[in-house]
């Protein structure tokens, strides 16, 4: 009987983001994120239309210096759903498929979130300069 390898928490959970992200709504796009503390779930969300409105998938994305005006961001609709639950994340760890904009990292930073692991890169200097100010961890998840 040969020993079964189990995924690393951080493999499990990234692997559960991108799960998410097939959730997505807008075709530029596919990103989802988890919010774990403790190795539990607290939330999950994935770039799409506010609530009620239309997706990209159904009226077409809205471009304005080349980003999709339509679609809140993975990280923002993970941070909101616990807000709308009354669930604290303070102390949490995202996980996110793609490393967060400027605009989120602002947000996880408020939030109170410590960690970020993120899996594709996306050139906002910025932001990691913002997460790193912060304290928060930053770390880049090898792609399969």
């Amino acid at each position: 009987m040969s020993a079964k390898i189990r995924p690393t928490w951080d493999e499990y959970f990234m692997g559960i983001a991108r799960q998410v992200a097939q959730r997505s709504t807008c075709p530029r796009a596919s990103v989802g994120a988890v919010i774990v503390r403790e190795r539990r779930i607290l939330t999950t969300g994935y770039n799409g239309a506010p609530e009620g409105l239309p997706h990209c998938l159904d009226a077409g994305c809205i471009i304005e210096d080349d980003h999709c005006q339509r679609s809140l961001h993975a990280e923002q609709n993970a941070i909101l759903q616990a807000a709308s639950h009354g669930v604290s994340i303070a102390g949490g760890t995202i996980y996110v498929t793609h490393q967060p904009c400027n605009t989120c990292a602002k947000m996880v930073i408020n939030a109170g979130l410590k960690r970020v692991i993120y899996a594709g890169e996306y050139p906002d200097e910025l932001a990691r300069n913002f997460l790193a100010e912060a304290g928060l961890e930053l770390v880049r998840f090898p792609n399969p």
